[in-house]
């Protein structure tokens, strides 16, 4: 624009003032936020925060510049509080912006923990589900074996009442005062001791078979009672668990639809990137006297001879990649395979455990020490079978593949590190 006069040069100059004062504003005490805003946010809504900036600075400059004191004389302070409600409207709409972006990448990462707390509880539900029918099953069978027990004694009873009933209630002493001689008395008395006997005997085991079998039935209730009880908690786990994978499959369907929220997230993970960085120069910088035992396995040696530490293609190569829409590069520190749940994970080599459990961004992840400042990662586990201080040999199993914290669903991510350099891992294997 060219400078014909003087006012026309004083009103550019309050424009570019305004302009200055306005971004400074909207940017933040130290300039990071709106900085971060339009790295992170797609053209369209950079071009229209662009313009809301422009449209503020216009404001500021109209408001401040001696040739339009005439025309905002009488609205001066209106302006004014208009003006400074607009930008922090546009302050706070960039905070919530981050805030979402973070939130959404925070959400993933508590999903994913709450998925992997569910299964553990559908796992024990199940368990106790099974503990409950085989309890239930174990139950019946004794109680029916009680009553066929007592259904024998029953009608052995029954036998024995006929029996008495036909003799009546002089019987016994007819028995007795018929004998013909004094043997033959104490022989029968004898017998009529030992039919007594018995039949005390039968009424005594129908008895206790009575009470055992009432055990039983109350048994076998609780045996029900305690299986419904975990088909029920199975059931509601189970729903839960569906209810937080939907909930995950939800919003990595909404962060792959929304490139500014993918953005978001792949700055979060290049976040979490430097972090795992960090806590491999903390490890390696923490060896101490297992670190000189370790070296000895000369891992540098067994480049171009490792065994994959999981069966399955490479769907992630190491190195450079290029956003197809923003054209901007990404360093790709590992390889990523493509795999269903549970698959096997073992160790490439001999090493220690320094690192099992939760990380930001890869899930569970176990980290191996290898000596010589050599390191793997192994990311987007589903379990952990090893603990940390563990020496492994190579082949041991680590755990079994997963999809905590995979933006891809079901995956397995691996490192190879000498310090802080990422080594790419195609060239290790064979």
């Amino acid at each position: 624009m060219e400078r014909t006069h003087c006012a026309h040069s004083e009103w550019c100059c309050a424009w570019n003032a305004g302009l200055r004062r306005c971004a400074i504003r909207v940017a933040g005490d130290d300039g990071r936020v709106m900085r971060d805003a339009h790295v992170e946010r797609d053209p369209a809504t950079r071009i229209h925060s662009v313009l809301s900036v422009g449209w503020l600075a216009l404001t500021l400059a109209l408001g401040v510049s001696e040739p339009c004191v005439a025309f905002a004389e009488d609205s001066d302070g209106e302006q004014l509080r208009e003006m400074r409600e607009q930008i922090l409207e546009v302050r706070e709409r960039v905070g919530e912006h981050e805030r979402e972006e973070r939130a959404i990448f925070d959400v993933l990462f508590d999903l994913d923990q709450t998925i992997d707390r569910l299964m553990g509880q559908v796992r024990e539900a199940n368990r106790e589900a099974k503990a409950a029918r085989t309890r239930l099953t174990e139950t019946t069978a004794r109680e029916t074996k009680a009553r066929a027990q007592l259904d024998q004694t029953r009608t052995a009873m029954s036998r024995r009442v006929v029996g008495l009933y036909k003799t009546g209630e002089v019987g016994p002493l007819r028995v007795l005062f018929s004998s013909g001689s004094l043997p033959e008395l104490l022989s029968r008395a004898s017998f009529l001791r030992k039919v007594l006997e018995h039949d005390a005997d039968l009424v005594g085991r129908f008895r206790r078979e009575s009470a055992a079998l009432d055990i039983l039935r109350e048994e076998a209730k609780e045996s029900a009672t305690r299986r419904d009880a975990a088909a029920a908690k199975l059931e509601t786990r189970s729903l839960s668990l569906g209810h937080e994978r939907k909930s995950k499959a939800l919003l990595l369907a909404r962060v792959r639809d929304d490139r500014a929220m993918e953005r978001g997230v792949l700055v979060e993970l290049e976040r979490a990137s430097r972090a795992l960085e960090e806590k491999l120069v903390a490890l390696g910088e923490t060896s101490g006297g297992g670190g000189a035992d370790l070296s000895s396995a000369d891992f540098h040696v067994l480049r171009g001879k490792l065994q994959q530490p999981i069966q399955g293609d490479v769907v992630s190569k190491f190195g450079v990649a290029v956003d197809a829409e923003f054209h901007t590069e990404t360093f790709h520190k590992g390889v990523e395979f493509g795999v269903a749940l549970g698959e096997t994970v073992r160790a490439v080599a001999f090493g220690e455990v320094r690192y099992a459990g939760w990380f930001r961004g890869y899930g569970k992840v176990v980290i191996l020490d290898h000596g010589g400042q050599y390191f793997t990662v192994s990311g987007h586990l589903g379990d952990i079978d090893v603990k940390v201080g563990q020496r492994v040999g190579q082949g041991v199993k680590l755990g079994a593949s997963g999809d905590t914290g995979s933006l891809t669903g079901p995956s397995f991510y691996f490192e190879i590190r000498q310090g802080r350099e990422p080594l790419d891992p195609a060239e290790w294997f064979e």
